[in-house]
């Protein structure tokens, strides 16, 4: 019975064609590297099929009673010569074709790569980082297995095949062709059929060794949370649950198997002592000779052996078809948000803004104590504005978030959202970097539906500093450059001075070489949030978003940080997240939002004068800082 998870064979089959077509543009691209490795394919194959007629050869002349030397040392040097190319043919294609299988292997697993990165948000949300990164690995592995064996396994041994078949039709009796023929279908029809079936239970290994690695990473990522509640024992009994049920299906893989290589070995040795019993017979009647004898022998050896692996070969490459068929799923994941066919620049005034790697930027003053940092085309005269237009937005039908929200942001100023937890505050970033699409509305940049313009450059115009700050795996100073990989170092330790962690950072015994550890979790919340800012200073956007920035710090820190934030955003179109209303008093205008909507607008002094939603907030904070006036 199939597995209702099991696609039937013919969409199957269908989908193996598509994945190997897929390749073709790869080995195309090193056609002359293809075309040799073809040719000295076929010269090993007629070498090696020519190893028997010479042996034959040499077994008949040293029967006579009256042999001439010379002819059976040239036969004998011949063989020699003939088993040699076999072989040296065999490695120097094996040579020129290197380049393109790991070729194939790069392009593809960057394919992926780049494939992922633009998938939306929505789709990372979902994934499951330990299967897809498994899943990978296994399609690459596959790639290389199947460019190597269909084209040197496959295609020679069938060549090999037709030439044997060919010789002993010619040269002997038609029943040597037949019986090899009929040997041939019997094991080709038994090999395809059990490994079709085969191929259920490899799925489900595949299966079910991503969900093991899976559960693995997520708990090796969450290993404090793990410490926390003293649930090694729990998570060791849930991977060992997963392991469980991939050792029985290794187990039922392995036992298929082992029932799989029995029955060829039984159609091939039932084959042969045929084809031997129908040779001695001739030998015996004197139509044959023992050379020939010998020559059926060798060839059925020499069939034998490259029939057998046939076998494994085919069921290696439906094995690595299936590795690469959720890897190149991945390639037909939907691009939830993509730009537009005529998508354009976002212009800034006079000058469009381009990414950071892309023309010299000028350079100019920029925020305290950071002199050496250049200024985007938005922060040298060009400064944004952004408009939000009876924006509405749902992750799910049944999850409206935003309903009807417009506010605009003048260029130059600075705007702040206050909030309660879920009221969408965040939303509003995510929106304005395009990680998702807006229902109904508009949000616009200078006039430019952000829809309308390319991810690309309007996301090299903006810069955040986000509430939950993931640093790399890698030193400080990779985790500062990256807002801008190109900065100099001067550049880099600038943007650290203003954010306040230079001094820290100079205290470790590595400085700016030190790690942060998977996630920056040798790092305290405070200091991966200063190398966020410094991140975000280094990038020097036209358009800033602090979103919680300050979240993660105590009072005194705050106050130290608050005015380098201040400085940053002068001259730049400011959006303010914050939670403390103490960080955003400043504000041009304050927006208190509650359910999705804004119920609120207005300066500081304007909202406390209300005396409603936001005066509560304030009141409330301030009766909490002087309970615990130093948190």
């Amino acid at each position: 019975m199939r597995s209702s998870s099991t696609p039937p064979t013919s969409n199957t089959n269908r989908a193996d064609w598509q994945t190997i077509r897929s390749l073709l543009p790869y080995l195309w691209e090193f056609k002359w590297r293809v075309i040799v490795a073809m040719s000295l394919l076929v010269f090993s194959k007629l070498a090696n099929v020519s190893v028997p007629l010479v042996l034959k050869e040499i077994i008949d002349a040293m029967d006579k009673t009256k042999s001439v030397l010379m002819v059976p040392v040239f036969l004998i040097v011949a063989y020699g010569l003939l088993r040699l190319f076999s072989t040296l043919f065999g490695e120097l294609r094996d040579a020129v074709f290197a380049k393109v299988t790991q070729r194939a292997i790069r392009r593809v697993a960057l394919q992926v790569f780049e494939h992922l990165h633009s998938l939306s948000l929505r789709f990372h949300l979902d994934r499951q980082t330990g299967g897809v990164s498994r899943d990978i690995e296994r399609g690459t592995r596959g790639i290389g297995f199947l460019l190597n064996f269909t084209l040197f396994n496959i295609l020679p041994t069938l060549l090999e095949i037709g030439l044997v078949a060919l010789i002993l039709l010619k040269k002997y009796n038609v029943w040597f062709a037949v019986i090899t023929f009929i040997t041939l279908v019997i094991y080709i029809a038994f090999t395809l059929f059990i490994t079709e079936w085969r191929m259920v239970v490899r799925r489900t290994m595949n299966d079910l060794d991503s969900k093991a690695n899976t559960r693995a990473i997520d708990s090796l990522l969450n290993y404090e949370t793990v410490k926390y509640f003293g649930n090694e024992q729990y998570e060791a009994h849930r991977y060992d649950h997963s392991m469980e049920r991939w050792e029985a299906a290794a187990v039922r893989n392995q036992v298929s198997l082992a029932w799989l290589n029995a029955g060829q070995s039984i159609i091939i040795a039932i084959g042969i002592t045929a084809l031997m019993l129908l040779a001695a017979d001739q030998v015996v009647k004197g139509e044959m000779t023992v050379g020939d004898l010998v020559l059926i022998n060798v060839f059925m050896i020499q069939l034998y052996m490259p029939l057998h692996f046939l076998g494994f070969v085919y069921r290696e490459i439906r094995h690595a078809l299936a590795d690469m068929e959720k890897m190149f799923s991945l390639l037909h994941e939907h691009k939830e948000i993509a730009d537009a066919p005529d998508a354009a620049t976002l212009q800034v005034g006079d000058a469009a803004v381009r990414p950071r790697h892309g023309a010299a930027e000028p350079t100019g003053a920029g925020v305290a104590a950071s002199h050496l940092l250049p200024q985007t085309a938005g922060c040298a005269g060009n400064v944004l504005e952004v408009r939000f237009e009876q924006v509405s937005f749902a992750y799910a039908p049944d999850r409206q978030i935003l309903f009807d929200v417009s506010f605009a942001i003048p260029a130059g100023h600075k705007v702040a959202v206050v909030g309660a937890s879920g009221a969408g505050k965040s939303t509003l970033s995510r929106l304005l970097f395009r990680f998702y699409d807006v229902q109904q509305g508009g949000i616009l940049i200078n006039g430019q539906d952000i829809r309308s313009v390319t991810q690309t450059s309007l996301r090299a115009a903006i810069g955040i500093v986000p509430q939950d700050t993931v640093l790399f795996n890698d030193t400080i100073y990779y985790n500062i450059a990256y807002g801008r990989p190109d900065a100099t170092r001067e550049e880099i330790i600038a943007a650290a001075q203003a954010a306040h962690i230079h001094s820290f950072i100079e205290s470790l015994p590595q400085g700016y070489d030190s790690m942060v550890g998977e996630r920056g979790l040798k790092l305290s919340g405070g200091e991966k949030q200063r190398v966020a800012i410094a991140r975000a200073i280094l990038k020097n956007p036209a358009i800033l978003i602090f979103d919680e920035a300050t979240s993660a710090l105590d009072s005194k820190s705050e106050k130290a940080i608050q005015a380098e934030l201040r400085a940053i955003s002068q001259n730049r179109t400011t959006l303010v997240i914050a939670h403390r209303l103490s960080t955003v008093v400043d504000a041009d205008q304050i927006l208190v939002m509650d359910k999705g909507r804004i119920v609120e607008r207005g300066t500081h002094r304007e909202l406390l004068a209300q005396n409603r939603v936001y005066a509560q907030m304030w009141n409330l904070q301030k009766q909490e800082e002087q309970v615990h006036p130093d948190d």
